[in-house]
Order: C-alpha cells, then structure tokens, then sequence
C-alpha cells in the first residue's frame, strides 16, 4: 500500500501559475503544505527519478515515449515504477498510446516549485 497522493499546482485563469504553498521565505509552513512540498521534493531526490523527470522536460516535444527515457542505467520494471512515483507527486502526466506511454511535465510544476522556493531578494 502507497502512502503518497497526487500533488496538485493549479493555474489560475489567465495562466499565472499558483503554488501549492506559499514561498518558503513567507511565513511558517503549515503541517499540510509541508506535507505537500515534501512530496514532490522526495520524489525528485533520487537519481534515477531526477534523470528521467529531466529527459521528460528536456525532450525536445515537450512530451517523451518511455521508450526514449528508460537509459538510465536500471531496469524497465524500476523505470516504471519511478515514473509512477513522480506521476504520484504530480510532476508528471502521462498517456497510453498503443503500446507505448507518453510522459510530460505538468504544465505549472516547475515554475512552481520555483515559487515555492521564493525569490533570495
């Protein structure tokens, strides 16, 4: 049994990209918005799960094939379960076509896990 949950980061009407939380530098974080940082941060904070997040965002579609992504040195059953823990957090969104799955960045994930961290002024 999972004890994670989707992440949601929504975007406001005209596209301004909302985060979950407030910034850091803000105020004190809630029990609940930590719970929700600390989600999509622990997801990031292996490797394996950093590689493929960055070959999805960098792919030169905006979206990538697993069969482009899974080089990163484990096996397709490790690589799949990854991707399931990142979709799990929210960073990623993916779609089935034929026998293949297509992944892509949520469109405000990472904009807005920068609001998250505020700005150093």
């Amino acid at each position: 049994m999972s004890n994670s949950w989707m992440v949601e980061l929504p975007v406001t009407p005209v596209g301004r990209v909302e985060p979950c939380c407030p910034p850091l530098t803000s105020a004190e974080l809630s029990q609940a918005d930590a719970e929700k940082m600390a989600a999509m941060f622990k997801a990031l904070a292996d490797p394996v799960r950093l590689r493929l997040f960055s070959k999805v965002a960098s792919h030169p579609d905006g979206e990538a094939c697993v069969c482009d992504i899974a080089d990163v040195g484990v096996s397709q059953p490790t690589v799949s379960h990854h991707l399931k823990k990142l979709r799990e957090a929210g960073l990623l969104a993916s779609e089935r076509r034929g026998t293949w799955v297509y992944y892509w960045v949520e469109p405000a994930v990472i904009a807005g896990m920068a609001a998250l961290l505020g700005s150093p002024d």
